[in-house]
């Protein structure tokens, strides 16, 4: 089972291509990062953490730009979004900016997207709570047909692409076509899960609670629609490792479980890593 860590990198915090080369040269195999255009003042939303609402979550970096440093430092290190909120997003340039990332950095991309939980923040971008998941799974069929077709189209209810080329396609091959692994994060629930079944590559669930109940479901949703079980990787994120949850997640055939470290300035981070290490040698 192999391990990554999750970051909210921000203004404030150890620097990307430090934080790069470090989690490498330890033999983590992933780092991921969150999105987050901007926090309104309102707090209409409660924080998913509940308040006060954390700091970084005001000032975390661009995650895509974030990536292109950190694939630039790095040869083996894979990246991800954990998560890329795409109803917040333009489907199109969004495409654009994964298939180039995993271009040039050999295909060492997976996306992991979201509904997203700041409902102001969505509203700010003309989104809305009620349409956000049919959004989402939308400009993601429409990302899978542009990174795979070489005229794309698609054409749903929130969006409407005519036939398009669009160049680079990523390096990689998922199910059989040109794209990246997209993971969807969220809790357990019969939407989340067809979705995951119709369109995703796993399931993101942050936190451990409840993952070995839910794993049942997710399976029973691709079996719904025809997909080998198999196809659907689990990531639990954001996990504070100790040995028993490590070896309860491999026994359930997990295949990498997501770290988290603090988002804090080097010397914090880098100890941090290291109390990880043990976890990694074994």
């Amino acid at each position: 089972m192999d391990l990554g860590v999750t970051i909210f990198l921000t203004d404030r915090s150890i620097d990307p291509v430090t934080l790069a080369r470090e989690v490498e040269d330890r033999g983590f195999t992933s780092l991921w990062l969150p999105e987050h255009t901007h926090i309104p003042t309102s707090r209409r939303t409660p924080s998913p953490m509940g308040e006060p609402l954390a700091e970084e979550y005001k000032r975390c970096l661009d995650p895509f730009v974030t990536m292109g440093m950190i694939t630039a430092v790095t040869s083996t290190l894979r990246v991800g979004t954990g998560i890329a909120l795409l109803a917040e997003r333009d489907p199109i340039v969004t495409a654009k900016e994964v298939a180039t990332l995993d271009h040039c950095s050999g295909g060492r991309v997976s996306l992991g997207v979201g509904y997203g939980w700041n409902i102001e923040e969505l509203e700010n971008h003309g989104g809305s709570k009620a349409t956000r998941r049919a959004v989402v799974r939308e400009r993601v069929l429409a990302m899978q047909a542009l990174w795979a077709e070489e005229e794309a189209s698609f054409d749903g209810e929130h969006v409407h692409l005519a036939p398009a080329w669009a160049w680079p396609k990523p390096v990689q091959t998922v199910r059989g076509r040109t794209g990246v692994p997209v993971l969807v994060g969220g809790a357990a629930g019969p939407l989340l899960f067809r979705h995951i079944a119709e369109f995703a590559d796993g399931w993101i669930p942050v936190g451990g609670a409840g993952v070995a109940a839910a794993m049942a479901d997710l399976r029973a949703a691709a079996d719904a629609v025809g997909r080998d079980p198999d196809e659907l990787v689990v990531v639990p994120f954001g996990t504070l490792p100790d040995q028993g949850k490590l070896d309860h997640y491999e026994s359930l055939g997990i295949p990498e479980v997501i770290l988290r470290l603090p988002s804090a300035p080097a010397d914090e981070v880098l100890a941090t890593l290291d109390s990880f290490a043990p976890f990694v040698a074994r």
